[in-house]
């Protein structure tokens, strides 16, 4: 079940209700609008309520956030193995005084490295292609000769650099799901060397069967590269304190030490030491028995997530990059939360899949609404709006799950979507009113069913492999949850628990969801492009097999309206029926392990793209000149100490600009050498 913890924001694309920044772009002095370059916008987000905690809780957060940023240096790594070296380069260059700041060339070598710093490296966050410079490389070897120092110049190859940088015949793409190419070989992240996609397969599969207890499997290679040596043999590299990224892992160790003594109970300081013996050892066991014990510790006000988590970066969904997240509860939100997680089991029993996939008994499942205090890794600075987690699907089975809604994200996000892309593309005033009237609380209703019961619902049929769906695992798993949350929104169920004011409420996720699989979501695809991300591949899968099957009684329809083309839902309720009727399917699918039937689902419905919609909708979006993709600065927090050096209490502080925290990283948090092998 790896690679189902996030939702991902999209904001402007799912259409959310909310006030243009034009007309309203600063509350109580905060700027949530702070910088545009390429496809993107840097925003700020407030940690409300962290001036109210005690001096323990803060100095908590304080140490867990440094943990937190120790980590960078690995997703780099992961995400390319020449990526470490050619931030050092562009940052040198960035930083030199020598360079004529008013060129043409260091303009777009401006633009250039701040996408770098958004996706931790050369490839796309999102699309994962590779980054086309605006700049010469000429010119860009001048201004390294002129600026690197001879340590620099002689540990650094700039011809094997350039090549990477600006031939596109080589590393084209960090991760690569195409149909019938050896995924590895063919993906430029860094989890995999001289392994093909085959060897890898069998590597994996032989562990499994020798493992001596089928019943708990640990997750199989998730926190170690995987290598081929000169003499053929295939080993891995694990990434702890004393092998691979040991210098990074050995200063997120020592923060979780400094944090320890500021947990809130003994369930979190045993959390944390099981981490900690986990990064020592890279014991899989123990990061299983880390995870049961961070999943049932609810009490506690503070949390984290800090570890090897996410596996959309690597092809065959085993490998997880680093990430880190702190956070504290919003009290008040979270009442939301527990309302569903106090249901689940009627969620789970009146689900319209097949009763064999269903969990007899529901256990351990827990939710809050979070306030996030620091980001790091894979979720900085483009962030999930929810997460789900453990992955382990024996350990959610028997011990449960917990979930969050990040809501400072939430409402960061809103604040900065503005009302054009509504206007443009829905197909009328009513369904623009609609979006309006309950949009914000449809969408946050619809992240706490997708992360809170959709990735806690159903089981694996006994025997079956939780990877067996390969390349389509993610997809699939974003599509099972979203279906679940789409199906019970318009529930009379959500009504009587008071979570939607009436029936008709769930009418605006579902427009704003068939318009973002079918439309919307394109202006994130370059022209001629298939649909590569998982949770992009998910939601146009659900869009276009609804659009196909209601066909026939024009549940919904592509129409034409003055030249453009619009989504037209004719029937809210037959939707709803075909939402239940592939999410059977979905489960069906997930709990069999039935590969082809993952491969025909997701390359039928969730890939193609028909290339005159897709142009037609390009040029209606680029019109609104909005930034389709959005990410995070952090805020900065300081100990203050008084006259005797005594820790007295911590500050909060949103001001710094996006290019001076991401030289401050650099700077402070350099934790690799540019070379990791």
């Amino acid at each position: 079940m790896k690679g189902i913890t996030k939702i991902v924001a999209i904001s402007t694309l799912m259409l959310t209700a909310c006030t243009s920044p034009k007309n309203e772009a600063v509350e109580d002095n905060f700027e949530y609008a702070n910088e545009r370059f390429a496809d993107l916008q840097m925003l700020r987000y407030k940690v409300e309520g962290f001036e109210n905690l005690s001096l323990n809780q803060k100095l908590l957060i304080y140490y867990l956030s440094e943990a937190a940023m120790y980590g960078r240096d690995i997703l780099y790594d992961q995400n390319g193995k020449y990526n470490l070296r050619i931030r050092e380069i562009l940052e040198t260059i960035y930083q030199s005084e020598d360079v004529d700041r008013e060129s043409e060339d260091f303009k777009a070598m401006e633009v250039y490295l701040k996408r770098v710093w958004f996706s931790n490296g050369i490839h796309h966050h999102y699309a994962s292609d590779k980054f086309e410079p605006g700049f010469g490389e000429q010119w860009f070897r001048q201004q390294w000769e002129k600026c690197a120092t001879p340590e620099l110049a002689a540990a650094i190859d700039m011809d094997e650099i350039c090549k990477v940088m600006f031939d596109f015949s080589v590393m084209r793409k960090r991760v690569n799901l195409a149909q019938g190419v050896d995924l590895l070989q063919t993906s430029a992240s860094n989890y995999y060397e001289g392994v093909t996609q085959e060897e890898a397969e069998k590597f994996y599969e032989n562990m499994k069967a020798n493992w001596p207890d089928p019943e708990h499997p640990v997750m199989f290679g998730m926190n170690s590269r995987l290598v081929k040596g000169a003499d053929g043999k295939i080993v891995e590299k694990r990434w702890t304190t004393n092998s691979l990224y040991g210098a990074a892992i050995t200063k997120i160790v020592e923060c979780l030490q400094q944090a320890r003594p500021y947990a809130e109970d003994e369930q979190q300081q045993q959390t944390i030491d099981k981490l900690i013996e986990y990064y020592n050892t890279g014991d899989l066991k123990a990061f299983d028995d880390y995870s049961v014990l961070w999943l049932t510790n609810t009490e506690p006000l503070v949390d984290f997530v800090n570890g090897f988590i996410e596996c959309y970066g690597d092809p065959l969904g085993l490998k997880c990059s680093w990430e880190s997240i702190v956070n504290f509860k919003d009290l008040e939100a979270t009442k939301r939360t527990e309302c569903l997680s106090q249901n689940a089991q009627w969620f789970e029993d009146h689900s319209p899949v097949d009763a064999q996939f269903k969990k007899e008994k529901v256990k351990g499942i827990s939710a809050k609404v979070i306030t996030a205090a620091i980001i790091g890794g894979d979720l900085y600075p483009s962030t999930a709006i929810g997460i789900n987690l453990p992955n382990s699907d024996w350990v959610r089975k028997e011990h449960g799950s917990k979930s969050v809604t990040i809501g400072n994200f939430t409402h960061a996000y809103n604040k900065a979507a503005g009302s054009g892309l509504r206007q443009e593309f829905c197909y009328s005033q009513e369904e623009v009113d609609l979006i309006g009237q309950y949009g914000d609380v449809t969408d946050d209703l619809h992240t706490d069913l997708h992360e809170c019961l959709g990735h806690g619902s159903g089981k694996l049929l006994p025997g079956v492999d939780g990877d067996s769906l390969k390349a389509y695992g993610s997809t699939i798993e974003e599509a099972r949850a979203d279906l679940f949350a789409l199906y019970y929104l318009a529930d009379q169920k959500l009504v009587d628990l008071g979570l939607t004011p009436n029936l008709d409420a769930y009418k605006s996720e579902y427009y704003t969801y068939m318009m973002n699989g079918l439309m919307t979501q394109l202006v994130r695809i370059q022209l001629g492009k298939d649909v590569e991300e998982a949770h992009m591949r998910n939601r146009s899968l659900i869009a276009h097999w609804c659009l196909e099957k209601g066909e026939a009684d024009k549940v919904v329809e592509l129409v034409k309206k003055d030249g453009k083309t619009y989504v037209k839902i004719n029937d809210y309720e037959k939707l709803r029926t075909l939402f239940g009727q592939l999410l059977a399917e979905i489960q069906r699918i997930k709990s069999t392990g039935d590969y082809e039937g993952a491969k025909a689902l997701v390359e039928q419905y969730g890939v193609k793209i028909d290339p005159a919609l897709h142009k037609e909708v390009l040029s209606r979006y680029n019109k609104l000149d909005l930034a389709p993709y959005k990410g995070f600065i952090n805020p900065v927090y300081t100990l203050v100490k008084d006259k005797d050096g005594n820790i007295i209490d911590v500050t909060v502080d949103y001001t710094e600009t996006y290019a001076h925290q991401m030289l401050r990283y650099s700077k402070d948090y350099r934790t690799l050498p540019l070379v990791n092998n």
